[in-house]
């Protein structure tokens, strides 16, 4: 099927027209009925056959924000042709903000820590939030003690607190809370940490280290003539850092060391960080420690070009895997495997006028059949997308309003949400 995103956005407009004509110009979303309007063949989703029934179902959440739900097909999926019908059914929640009408600003959100998970519901309506989506991939069941540590970069109000992934398939999203403009694509990073002598690069922002395995047994990581990591750790993190063998030193406020331990794993209180270090990295580390040295640290980004992104406050950042349009055209590369198959899907992305739109698309259902990556990124530009990414999904998939009421249906068994690492979510006010 071949739809234009002209049309295809047409249709979408034409949706919101007859909705707000019946609803009025009401901003709650409780006083907002939902009008249901379908779509002319050829004006729909760039999904399966031409001749599905695809509808529309329009709602007003506040001033210049929407909530379209779309369903095309009206048949359930025979459960073993999930990944290869053409007939669908395939349910789509768009979430769309003008930013130029709207009051608020998009940002992300952890819950207490980077390390633990919570629902999107739950991160939604701790937020205060009118509506949000899950955002990064996250560590889940590889390391069940962090659950919630981001895979990828993690920026929360200018502060760096997990850095970008150096493959190339990670694509990142940067929001500027204060503009309420986004930037996708892929961005770099270094970190070092800066004695009176010396400097020690950063391999990792709030991951727990790794003790190299030819040293595993050494209670006394100085001994260990393998190279191990050098982290950085925030007070986000955790309740406290990861506990192990190695070293940690910890700095005040001002970067300078207030103590120095021979085994990792402490509380850090708001102000303060730590530098931990396992196998021959300890040696480093406590080298340009000293004796109450006070160092620097120093972190930077940069965008795909080289240019240096500010960490500076109301900048946010979360990350996806792979960039689905850019300037417009469709860029996902071609790849075969289980992520690329069917799966529920969560889109964030920028029109050419600068709206915002976060989707959500159910997957793994006779319900909703969910997309292929092409199909996503399909979808994505006939939304008018011209620059946008894949974030995490599958059960991760979710998307919810103020009250923690669910819009979607997870693919989880019985329609049960996954607790997720973070989500980015629209927070109403001047």
């Amino acid at each position: 099927m071949k739809t234009s995103a002209r049309g295809f956005r047409a249709a979408l407009c034409a949706a919101a027209v007859l909705g707000v004509l019946s609803a009025g110009l009401t901003a709650t979303a409780e006083a907002v009925p939902t009008t249901t309007v379908a779509v002319a063949a050829g004006y729909g989703l760039p999904l399966g056959d031409a001749d599905l029934v695809e509808t529309h179902s329009y709602q007003t959440l506040a001033r210049g924000v929407t909530l379209t739900r779309i369903v095309r097909g009206t048949e359930p999926a025979p459960a073993d042709q999930i990944n290869t019908t053409t007939r669908g059914p395939w349910v789509v929640s768009v979430l769309t903000i003008d930013p130029k009408k709207a009051k608020g600003h998009l940002r992300t959100t952890y819950g207490p820590d980077l390390a633990r998970v919570e629902k999107t519901s739950d991160l939604v309506k701790a937020a205060g939030a009118l509506a949000g989506v899950n955002a990064s991939f996250f560590t889940f069941t590889a390391n069940p003690q962090y659950p919630g540590d981001p895979v990828g970069l993690g920026i929360s109000d200018g502060k760096l607190l997990s850095e970008p992934l150096t493959d190339p398939t990670e694509a990142n999203l940067l929001i500027d809370a204060k503009s309420n403009k986004l930037l996708t694509g892929h961005l770099t990073w270094s970190g070092t940490v800066r004695g009176k002598h010396d400097i020690l690069p950063l391999e990792f922002v709030n991951h727990p280290p790794v003790v190299p395995a030819a040293c595993a047994t050494l209670p006394d990581q100085t001994a260990c003539a393998v190279a191990g990591d050098t982290v950085l750790f925030t007070p986000e993190f955790a309740a406290s850092t990861p506990a192990g063998a190695g070293i940690e030193v910890v700095l005040d406020s001002r970067g300078c060391v207030i103590r120095t331990s021979n085994l990792r794993g402490t509380p850090l209180t708001a102000g303060q960080t730590s530098i931990q270090a396992t196998g021959l990295d300890t040696v480093a580390l406590l080298k340009v420690a000293g004796a109450g040295n006070c160092l620097r640290t120093d972190l930077k980004v940069a965008d795909a070009t080289g240019t240096k992104v500010p960490l500076r406050k109301g900048l946010y950042g979360a990350t996806g895997r792979y960039q689905l349009t850019k300037n417009g055209e469709v860029v996902v590369p071609p790849g075969a495997g289980s992520f690329f198959d069917r799966n529920p899907r969560t889109i964030a992305g920028t029109t050419s006028d600068g709206k915002i739109v976060l989707a959500a698309l159910d997957g793994r259902q006779t319900t909703s059949v969910g997309t292929t990556m092409n199909e996503t990124a399909a979808v994505a530009k006939s939304l008018g997308l011209t620059n946008s990414i894949n974030l995490d999904g599958g059960g991760s998939t979710a998307m919810a309003l103020q009250d923690g009421t669910l819009v979607n249906h997870p693919s989880g068994a019985n329609g049960a949400e996954r607790a997720v690492g973070d989500a980015v979510v629209w927070v109403p006010g001047n």
